[in-house]
């Protein structure tokens, strides 16, 4: 599974590239991330006066080949919001054998498909005084920028006296995915790779971006970016089955590295003397014999 998402970089200074979005109401960048679970595969510096897939598909070709290069027999599945149901991409992956799961902006046309849905939610809603929804599976086709008819699964929800409608895009199945569970389950879990970006970002720094040049501040976001690697190594390897094994970024840099310790260095050996009453000694012995394992 590959998460695709672009954020905001604001900027505070006169940087090479910057850019007013409206969306974000800030002088911003608009970094590409690409996600594979919690590994980062892609940290990409944009300029924000583009449209926020721009550069998906080289990316995302590049990342598959290398994939496919290494695993030949592995099934992908790309999954982003609707900031990326684009033609472009989404014939891409049809093309080359790619599964995709995007987001899908609401229209006018795609509520009244699903206007039955609405009313009986709203009716349940009502009586129940609890959210409702049901899900619908299309067959729909833009009229002017898709080539083709795609399936898009419909969401019609109710909540207190709102209705709120939502639509995904989709290569899967219904036999494989039905509705909900494609909805539910597949594409909810892209939250997942919103808190990673937000982890690399205010964490770890990737929102420092100060420096004047376009290529300097890319390099930075690079830094920033083998940073947030070196920690999820740190927590996938080294703390294993430990407290600290589903902690974010802040947290084991607070606990673990930000401790203080003597260190004396002679001809043969660096020498850590810790307190003995340090909290997290255990994580630490433990993460340090872990990475020594692992490293051999």
């Amino acid at each position: 599974m590959l998460d695709l998402d672009a954020t905001d970089d604001p900027l505070h200074g006169h940087q090479e590239g910057r850019f007013f979005h409206g969306y974000y109401d800030c002088y911003c960048y608009l970094p590409l991330y690409i996600f594979c679970g919690q590994h980062l595969l892609v940290a990409k510096l944009r300029r924000a006066n583009i449209d926020g897939a721009a550069g998906a598909r080289e990316e995302l070709e590049r990342v598959v080949g290398q994939i496919r290069a290494r695993w030949p027999d592995t099934r992908i599945i790309v999954r982003a919001d609707s900031g990326f149901a684009r033609e472009e991409l989404m014939r891409w992956c049809e093309q080359n054998g790619v599964d995709y799961l995007f987001g899908l902006a609401r229209n006018r046309r795609l509520q009244r498909a699903v206007g039955s849905e609405l009313r009986a939610a709203a009716s349940e809603s009502q009586r129940t005084g609890e959210p409702a929804r049901r899900f619908r599976d299309l067959l729909y086709r833009t009229r002017k920028s898709w080539r083709r008819a795609r399936r898009v699964v419909g969401k019609a929800e109710h909540t207190g006296d709102k209705a709120n409608p939502r639509f995904v895009v989709t290569s899967l199945s219904r036999r494989a995915w039905p509705a909900r569970a494609l909805y539910e389950q597949l594409y909810c879990a892209r939250g997942e790779c919103e808190n990673r970006i937000k982890e690399a970002q205010l964490d770890l720094f990737a929102d420092r971006l100060s420096t004047a040049t376009f290529r300097a501040n890319q390099l930075r976001l690079w830094l920033a970016s083998a940073a947030y690697v070196l920690m999820h190594t740190l927590r996938r390897v080294g703390l294993a089955d430990t407290a600290l094994e589903r902690a974010c970024a802040n947290t084991i840099r607070l606990k673990l590295l930000k401790i203080g310790a003597v260190v004396t260095v002679s001809v043969r050996r660096v020498k850590l003397a810790m307190s003995t009453a340090c909290p997290q000694q255990r994580e630490f012995i433990a993460a340090f014999h872990a990475l020594g394992v692992a490293a051999r």
